[in-house]
């Protein structure tokens, strides 16, 4: 079975376990987003080896799934977060795989502009579904390439940022915990960037859902 097919099947199953925990709500809910960040700072701590960068990393953690928590109060906002930093993952795969061309930076040498290209293309392309034809948001085609510009941006910038310290840790993946795409933290890097953001933003009503 090829990698992409891994990461496929991988992504499906492990959205189908998250979204029914999701749509459970309640205690349920919280009980799963305690047991994903204490899988993924115990990857972290195996991971980074620098006693600064365990403690840091680990109060980001905290922080970012306490955002998690606070967007899934309006679930069509956390769908919204979760499809656009999966579809910005496989798009820059799929891309990445089948265009190849120059690398994006040395820190993720995987990284190539033409992934970046898919990322964005993807993104938007399941934004505008979801949007218009899912939930029926009254989001303008502008205000959708914007904020899937920015936050897609965001999600591939965490992207590398956790590259970056595997790549530090010269290994390849946090886990194994995930078929096609190494630990937890592979599968959620972006997310955990991108988190935050969205909650300030929403909460300031720079666009509204």
């Amino acid at each position: 079975m090829s990698n992409f097919i891994k990461r496929v099947l991988s992504s499906i199953v492990f959205l189908t376990i998250a979204f029914y925990f999701i749509l459970q709500g309640s205690y349920i809910f919280l009980f799963f987003l305690i047991v994903c960040l204490l899988i993924s700072c115990f990857e972290w701590h195996n991971m980074t080896k620098n006693y600064l960068h365990k403690i840091y990393g680990f109060l980001f953690l905290i922080i970012s799934f306490y955002f998690f928590y606070r967007i899934s109060a309006d679930t069509i906002n956390l769908f919204f977060v979760i499809i656009l930093c999966i579809s910005t993952d496989i798009g820059g795969y799929v891309f990445g795989k089948i265009f190849k061309g120059p690398k994006l930076t040395k820190i993720s040498p995987n990284k190539t502009y033409s992934g970046v290209i898919g990322g964005y293309t993807l993104s938007l392309i399941s934004l505008i579904i979801f949007s218009k034809y899912v939930f029926a948001l009254t989001l303008t085609y502008t205000q959708l390439i914007i904020i899937c510009f920015f936050l897609s941006s965001v999600s591939q910038i965490g992207d590398i940022i956790v590259s970056f310290f595997k790549r530090q840790a010269k290994i390849k993946n946090t886990g194994n915990l995930i078929p096609g795409h190494g630990g937890l933290l592979d599968r959620i890097d972006g997310m955990i960037f991108v988190f935050p953001i969205f909650y300030f933003l929403s909460l300031f009503e720079v666009f509204n859902l």
